[in-house]
């Protein structure tokens, strides 16, 4: 069984790398912003997409979290599958699974400043949400920076798909492959951020970004009736208090959804029905359910063929392993060639 699109050749011309935490089942959210772009990103690049699952252990409060990322992988690579991630094209595994990772973290801690890693933003950002002191915080949070870069370069990928808030991440990361190249000679490309376009999702409470943490998502593997019982909370324009109150679609999230959606005749039509207070939000809401529903139907069905074969998964994760595992063997010997190392 293969993804759809699946093609085994290929104009790519550089390597991209990039990753996420395995959370379990995606949702609008990350589809937009990140997984929608990788499927794209496999026409023009040789891709390798990772399940990042040691960077989840960074923020790790208890066993059952622990017990939890191993099904998560599982969730998480179906809906990658369902979307188009093709393992015929793109280089598909998980993190632990390719243990060089770690000696190459290991190695590039030798060359990186402490205070480097004690001004990224999102480690302050991160010690806050934990309740934690820069005294009490794990190493592996701090040293989350040096494990993203062995993650990258370990491939010699050139390309990382970034958004603009990411890119001060990257920049770090060009620090580090500068130092090291700096005092062992050019071992390493600067990896380049390819910048993504994504809209922001915002979350049904029409608040914040869409986000599972917030229960204000929308998952991609949810059923229809659990689509649209989600998009029946969502909040709509706070002024409208009655049925025939003409409503303001600038400023409701349904209607910003609906733009994504739903099809391009139906968005005036429910600008126009709003505005003339011809619709009530609870009719809005349902039709955004009904446009959610037919957007995700293939991805949907493509992905339940999946999950009635695990063995699939499983088999696409070994593979994907063994292929990442024979590069970054050949970089370690590079490494340690340059560093002096036996």
């Amino acid at each position: 069984m293969a993804a759809q699109g699946s093609t085994s050749t290929s104009k790519a011309t550089g390597v991209v790398f990039s990753g996420m935490r395995p959370t379990g089942r995606l949702h609008l959210g990350n589809y937009l912003g990140a997984l929608e772009n990788w499927v794209h990103l496999q026409d023009s690049y040789r891709c390798i997409y990772c399940v990042v699952d040691i960077h989840a252990l960074t923020t790790i409060e208890n066993p059952q979290d622990v017990a939890e990322i191993k099904p998560n992988i599982h969730e998480m690579v179906l809906d990658w599958l369902a979307a188009g991630v093709d393992p015929q094209r793109s280089i598909i595994f998980v993190q632990s699974q390719v243990p060089e990772v770690m000696t190459l973290h290991t190695l590039l801690s030798m060359v990186t400043p402490l205070g480097w890693l004690l001004r990224v933003p999102t480690f302050k950002d991160k010690v806050r949400q934990m309740d934690e002191t820069e005294e009490t915080v794990n190493y592996g949070l701090v040293g989350y920076p040096v494990l993203q870069t062995a993650d990258i370069i370990l491939y010699k990928a050139d390309t990382v798909p970034v958004g603009q808030d990411q890119l001060p991440h990257l920049e770090l990361a060009r620090e580090i492959v500068r130092r090291f190249n700096f005092r062992f000679g050019e071992t390493f490309p600067e990896p380049q951020a390819k910048l993504t376009e994504a809209p922001l999702i915002v979350g049904l409470d029409g608040q914040q970004k869409m986000s599972k943490s917030m229960d204000n998502h929308v998952e991609l593997a949810a059923s229809a009736q659990e689509t649209t019982k989600r998009v029946l909370t969502a909040f709509t324009d706070p002024q409208r208090l009655r049925r025939d109150q003409p409503g303001r679609p600038e400023v409701c999230n349904v209607y910003s959804l609906h733009q994504l959606f739903s099809p391009a005749s139906e968005v005036g039509t429910v600008h126009q029905e709003c505005t003339t207070a011809k619709r009530g939000c609870v009719d809005c809401k349902r039709h955004l359910a009904a446009s959610i529903n037919n957007y995700l139907a293939p991805l949907r069905e493509r992905r339940e063929q999946f999950r009635q074969n695990p063995d699939y998964v499983r088999d696409i994760l070994a593979d994907g392993a063994a292929k990442a595992r024979a590069i970054a063997q050949q970089t370690i010997g590079e490494v340690y060639q340059r560093m002096g190392l036996a």
